[in-house]
């Protein structure tokens, strides 16, 4: 959520910044609405004034027009009992108006607050401004000196590529077939050393941001109430995106939504919490299987591991103070630690700075950073997949947009005693199965063995080779 303190003396900022990011939101209306309530509140502010004035003076005052009733008769009595009457009524009436107000106020709140709720983070000034992820800028590539992604897999390795599915289903590390019969579409079953490798991946992932990277390894929910959701901003505009649990329906009182990250749990455990600044920044990891329901994927990466309904991932985050320098530093460190893991593991890379238009809601910058896979690309004439980088990790950074709709503040010496909102930071550490994608085919003998990187062997039972 933005600031509607900063939105009313700088309403061109915000108009400005959802139209880079392409996001439709009325900034008008919602002025108008905000100029209408205060003017109510301001109303209601004053008729409580008077309202205390009138208690604090109705007894004297009752009292001196007792005593001149007393004295009086005929007209003169009857106005000053009409005088005392309509004294006695005036904190009623008030009350009465003060009331009036409040169903003014309520009646506005609903649809002033939907909008402040679609209203974006503005991208940073050094974002480059696009339509879509077609137009996200290339910062930097990482290979191993074994392989270049600027020539064909067959001229690094002297065969052609298979692809993941074709290997996995070559040593029994994988059912599709009996997935979609469990689940449907985009679902799969991992077998073997297929699930051995996944869970390798996950406990190296874990094990190196936690030991290596002093991150707390931290549990969380993974079906939450809506109210999370929306507090770290995938709501409203990710409704979409995720599976409801409709617990209504039967009697409850919440619905519940899965979660597609990890993200969402770590962020919500300090939900309306005061944290202690000398306590920042703090560092979580989780691993978490995670949902997502692909709705306006129809048709895209509908075979393999790369787009599918369920997976586990290991996430970062950091919650810092409130300082743009120091976000900015967290963010490029999150990206070096995902940088030393995919280099750990031999894995050519990339770094994209996302546009504007590919950032969503809550980010004023994102960076994504994307593997080289053999089987994704164009394929040529003879069926084979020139291999293309494909995006495995993302790293966002929020400022302060999460911690307001969480109401997460902190105070310490810096802050003078006063609260402030902190700033949060995620990525991705691994997310499996679609890191197996280039492990798997990255790795791959020209006798379709699979050779299993030498980092994740110790989480292999020391095995090295698959096949």
């Amino acid at each position: 959520m933005i600031d509607l303190k900063a939105l009313r003396e700088n309403p061109d900022l915000y108009k400005e910044g959802a139209r880079r990011k392409r996001i439709a939101v009325d900034i008008d209306r919602l002025l108008e609405l905000d100029a209408d309530r205060r003017a109510v509140m301001t109303e209601q502010e004053s008729l409580r004034a008077e309202q205390k004035r009138i208690e604090k003076e109705i007894g004297p005052k009752l009292g001196q027009l007792m005593g001149r009733i007393k004295k009086a008769s005929g007209e003169e009595k009857a106005a000053l009992e009409a005088e005392a009457e309509q004294f006695r009524a005036a904190p009623t009436r008030l009350k009465e108006q003060i009331h009036e107000l409040d169903s003014k106020i309520t009646a506005l709140d609903p649809e002033l607050n939907e909008l402040l709720l679609q209203v974006p983070l503005p991208p940073d000034e050094d974002v480059p401004v696009g339509a879509s992820a077609d137009e996200n800028v290339q910062l930097r590539t990482w290979n191993p000196d074994s392989f270049d992604p600027a020539k064909s897999f067959a001229d690094n390795r002297g065969f052609a590529p298979k692809s993941h599915i074709d290997l996995m289903h070559m040593h029994g590390m994988v059912d599709f077939e009996r997935a979609v019969k469990l689940a449907g579409s985009r679902s799969y079953v991992l077998t073997g050393d297929g699930m051995r490798l996944h869970n390798a991946i996950l406990r190296y992932a874990f094990d190196f941001i936690t030991n290596r990277h002093e991150f707390r390894a931290t549990s969380v929910p993974v079906i939450v109430r809506e109210e999370c959701m929306i507090g770290t901003g995938f709501f409203p505009a990710g409704h979409d995106q995720a599976y409801r649990v409709s617990e209504t329906e039967r009697g409850g009182t919440h619905d519940y939504y899965l979660t597609g990250t990890g993200e969402v749990g770590l962020m919500g455990l300090h939900q309306d919490e005061i944290l202690d600044e000398a306590a920042l920044p703090l560092k979580y990891a989780t691993v978490s299987t995670c949902f997502r329901r692909e709705a306006g994927a129809a048709g895209k990466d509908t075979a393999g591991l790369f787009r599918i309904h369920q997976f586990d991932k290991v996430e970062q985050v950091i919650i810092c103070k409130a300082d743009e320098h120091e976000s900015r530093r967290w963010h490029q460190t999150m990206i070096g630690i995902v940088e030393e893991l995919l280099q750990s593991l031999e894995l050519p890379y990339r770094l994209l700075q996302c546009c504007t238009g590919d950032l969503g809601p809550k980010n004023a910058d994102m960076i994504d950073i994307e593997c080289w896979m053999p089987s994704r690309g164009d394929v040529d004439a003879s069926g084979v997949p020139s291999g293309a980088y494909s995006e495995t990790h993302s790293a966002s950074r929020l400022y302060d947009f999460q911690c307001r709709r969480l109401n997460m503040r902190y105070k310490g010496e810096s802050t003078g005693g006063k609260t402030v909102f902190c700033h949060s930071l995620n990525n991705t550490v691994a997310a499996s199965p679609r890191i197996l994608i280039p492990i798997i085919e990255m790795n791959q003998n020209e006798d379709g063995s699979i050779t299993v990187p030498e980092a994740l062997r110790p989480h292999m039972n020391g095995l090295e080779r698959i096949g």
